[in-house]
Order: C-alpha cells, then sequence, then structure tokens
C-alpha cells in the first residue's frame, strides 16, 4: 500500500488495510500529520493539533491490533473534533477570546464514544465563533474552502468541513444548529447528516442553542458518515435530552436498493421564489431523476411553512444563543469578533412576542413536515441556495438586502432544525469552470430514522461518481 494514498482513502477503506495489518495507526496518524504540515497553512483548519497525543494513542492502537486485539471499525481511524466539544485536558476555544483558555477536565461524551470504539483524536477543528453562522468570526482566524480559498467553507463547522474535505482527517465531527454541519458539507463536498434531536448526546458540548443543537458527523462519504453516527448516538443519561431509542446497525441499511422508497421533492425550495440558483436547482432535479431509475417513486410535495422557517430558526436561536452567555455579553462585549457581538446584542433586545411567534411558528412547520411523512418517506431539497460564495472579510452589516437574504437562506436548512428529525446533505454535482465548486442534495427522514436517508443517499452517491473528486489543495 502507498502510505502516500492512504489519508485519501475513506474510512472504510483504512479500517479493512487496518485490520488486514496492510497498514498501522500509527502509519496513518502520521500520514495526516503530514498532510496538515504541508496544507493546512492554506486552510486554517484546526485550530490545536494533538500530533504527539495523536501518535501516542496511534502506537498503542497499533500494538493492540498486531496481538489480535481489533475492536471495530474505527479502531486506529484519526477523526477531528470541532472546538466547541469538551476534550479532556485539551483546550476547548468555541472559537471565541472568551473561551481561549478553557481547558475541560471531562471528555464529552461523543468524544468518549469514539475513544472508546478506538477512534483517535488527531486535533480540534476551527470553527465561527459561539458557532454563530458567519465565516469571518473565528478568534484563530478564517477557515478557507478547499476547493477555493476565497470561498466560504461552511459554518460554523468551518474546520470540520474543510478538514475532511481536504483529507486532513478520516472524518469530523460538527454541531448543527440551523444547518452548522449540512453547511460545511455542502459548501465542501461532503456527506454530513444532523441527526434527529435527541438521538446523539450534547453532554460536554457548549452549547449555541438549546432546543436546537445537535452534534452529527462531516464524512466524505455516506457509508463513513453511517459509520461515524453509529459510534456516537445513543442515549446518555448526563443528557436528559437524549431519547432511549435503539440505535440501529446504519452500515445494514446500505443496500443500494430504494425501489419503492417514496421521495418528495419540496417545490417551495426549488422554484424561483426560494432563491435557489440555476446550478443547484439543476442538480437536485437531475439527482431527482437519478433515484427514479433506481426505481424510487418521486413526486413533488407542498411544504408553504417552508419559506418562514428560516426566520423562526434565527430567532429562536439568537435569543437561545445569547442566553446561555449574558454575562459575557455585558461585561467582555470588546472581546467578541465585531459581528458576533452585534449577533448577541440583537439577541438581548428581541421582543418576547417576537419569541413566542417564532415558536408558534416552529410548532407548525414541524407539524407541516411530520404530515409529509405520513405519505412520503424522504424529503428531498437543495441544501443550499447556491454554492459557496465569496467571503467578505470586512466585519459589518453590509445592507438590509444582504440581511433579508440570509433569512431566506436559512428556510433551505432552518426547515429540519424546526422539525427536529433527520437531514442529511450530500454532493450531487459541480458548477463549471476553472475553480468546480460543489452542489449539494438534502435528504430528511422521519424522527429517529436516520437509517432511510442514509440508505437513499447511499444509493444515490453509488449511482454517481462525486464523491470521488477531491478538492486542488
Amino acid at each position: 500500500m502507498d502510505i502516500n494514498k492512504i489519508a485519501f482513502l475513506s474510512v472504510a477503506e483504512q479500517a479493512r488495510l487496518i485490520q488486514k495489518k496492510e497498514v498501522t495507526p500509527t502509519e496513518l496518524v502520521q500520514a495526516y500529520l503530514d498532510r496538515i504540515e504541508q496544507v493546512d497553512t492554506k486552510l486554517n483548519s484546526y485550530i490545536t493539533v494533538l500530533a504527539d497525543d495523536a501518535l501516542r494513542d496511534a502506537e498503542k492502537a497499533t500494538a493492540d491490533i498486531a496481538v489480535g486485539n481489533y475492536i471495530g471499525t474505527l479502531h486506529g481511524i484519526p477523526v477531528g473534533i470541532k472546538d466547541q466539544i469538551h476534550t479532556r485536558g485539551i483546550r476547548t476555544s468555541s472559537g471565541s477570546k472568551h473561551r481561549e483558555n478553557f481547558v475541560p477536565e471531562a471528555d464529552a461524551t461523543v468524544v468518549a464514544n469514539l475513544k472508546k470504539a478506538g477512534a483517535i483524536v488527531l486535533g480540534k477543528l476551527n470553527m465561527t465563533e459561539f458557532a454563530f453562522g458567519d465565516p469571518i468570526t473565528s478568534a484563530f482566524g478564517v477557515t478557507r474552502n478547499p476547493w477555493d480559498l476565497e470561498r466560504n467553507p461552511g459554518t460554523s463547522s468551518t474546520g470540520s468541513g474543510a478538514a475532511t474535505a481536504a483529507c486532513l482527517c478520516s472524518t469530523a465531527l460538527g454541531e448543527d444548529t440551523g444547518g452548522s454541519v449540512r453547511g460545511p458539507a455542502a459548501n465542501c463536498g461532503l456527506t454530513g447528516i444532523r441527526p434527529s434531536w435527541g438521538r446523539v448526546s450534547r453532554f460536554g458540548v457548549d452549547g449555541a442553542s438549546w432546543s436546537f443543537d445537535t452534534i452529527g458527523p462531516l464524512s466524505r462519504t455516506v457509508e463513513d458518515c453511517a459509520i461515524t453516527l453509529g459510534a456516537i448516538a445513543g442515549h446518555d443519561p448526563n443528557d436528559p435530552y437524549t431519547w432511549e431509542t435503539p440505535v440501529p446497525d446504519y452500515r445494514s441499511h446500505l443496500t443500494g436498493d430504494i425501489r419503492g422508497v417514496k421521495v418528495g421533492l419540496v417545490k417551495e425550495l426549488v422554484n424561483a421564489d426560494s432563491g435557489v440558483s440555476d446550478a443547484v436547482k439543476s442538480a437536485v432535479l437531475k439527482a431527482a431523476d437519478v433515484m427514479r431509475r433506481l426505481g424510487a417513486d418521486v413526486t413533488e410535495v407542498s411544504l408553504p411553512l417552508a419559506s418562514v422557517s428560516g426566520v423562526a430558526m434565527r430567532v429562536l436561536t439568537s435569543v437561545e444563543r445569547v442566553s446561555l452567555n449574558p454575562s459575557m455579553v455585558r461585561e467582555r462585549p470588546q472581546d467578541f469578533h465585531p459581528n458576533i457581538r452585534v449577533g448577541f446584542m440583537t439577541g438581548e433586545i428581541i421582543p418576547a412576542q417576537a419569541y413566542y411567534k417564532a415558536q408558534k411558528t416552529r410548532a407548525l412547520v414541524r407539524r407541516q413536515v411530520l404530515e409529509a411523512f405520513e405519505t412520503y418517506d424522504v424529503l428531498i431539497q437543495p441544501t443550499s441556495s447556491s454554492p459557496a460564495g465569496v467571503m467578505d472579510l470586512t466585519p459589518g452589516i453590509r445592507s438590509q438586502e444582504a440581511a433579508a437574504n440570509v433569512l431566506k437562506e436559512g428556510n433551505f436548512r432552518g426547515l429540519y432544525s424546526c422539525a427536529g428529525n433527520p437531514a442529511l446533505s450530500t454532493c450531487c454535482g459541480f458548477t463549471e469552470g476553472e475553480k468546480p465548486l460543489p452542489l449539494a442534495l438534502q435528504i430528511a427522514a422521519r424522527p429517529f430514522d436516520e437509517a432511510t436517508a442514509l440508505k437513499v443517499a447511499h444509493a444515490y452517491e453509488q449511482a454517481t461518481d462525486w464523491h470521488k473528486r477531491f478538492p486542488p489543495v
């Protein structure tokens, strides 16, 4: 095996080589450390690289596997962790000066679960400050998109998207409040899933919005996403909001057979009023045609409240976000990025009646989505209105029109954030031109039915070649 190529393999492929002892975890970790040194000066995807710790853990995994103590698919696999997820003895900054010296005393449950599965923590990944959806706000510098360094890598899990796409880790964890796993997956050409609210523990995670936050994986293939989700999902007594719902073997559902699956194409998010670009719309409609050829029953479905879900989500998350950190806003506002300071202060003054109306709207959105699932097995639509945009590094609100566009963009991912059901983003094409950019399809399923979303995504992925492309870094 060419050691220089192992960093580009999927988790499933790496695991097979490790189990057969053709590659060691030590070699795999070193391959990623070498790539981080070569590439991450361009991307700035990592805040903290744990080279010594990762190599030590890799050597132990190598020794255990050598004597037959192989414990599963993630044994010896290097993972990246978004820097709002606690890691024992390792700084967890949430991308902010306010947390730059915070060192947790315990691992978050998701990190503990990954370690229990044998995974190796390679480092802590960059993110927007306190998981706000603005790509330029990290106190540790801007993360770049590996497909085009001037473009937005997707927020707020900027580093998780960039590092995974650029093969600087095998798979990564992000956190999705209003779309912060699905957005980076879309912009970086990955598969990322927001699990059902309550499917994955949030114990040991610096929250953004308690009633929306979810932890989910970003991976280079659907199978890798299923592997990672399977390791972190499940009830946790430390998180009272996790459900005691059995976690299926997600990989066993990746059969490639979606004959008879009922697919609803959300028409409000592919029409002209949605703001969707021609490139994205065309790619999503072509993806629907692929599903039809695979035997799925694809028809249009109407979700009229999709067009207000972004506003409801934004109001609720703004209020809940600032409620978690009120003293920071009042006592040290100067230590926020200017854009985050405006965001937090805005959350402070949103009237109670606006929050109340947003909650009522959220309930109606959820009802409409769940009613659609009485007919359809999955719903599909664009993940974003357009491919990754060029980042404007100048702080400040650009215009009233720009602010309105942010709210409209929120509809694409806020719909399922409001509903609390699983939603997955996967690559469904690329733009044309000198620097092709990924285009993304979103697949949503019933609450706690991540398996069906993964099944449909995997069948589509296997019928196309988009996941085989790598960014030019």
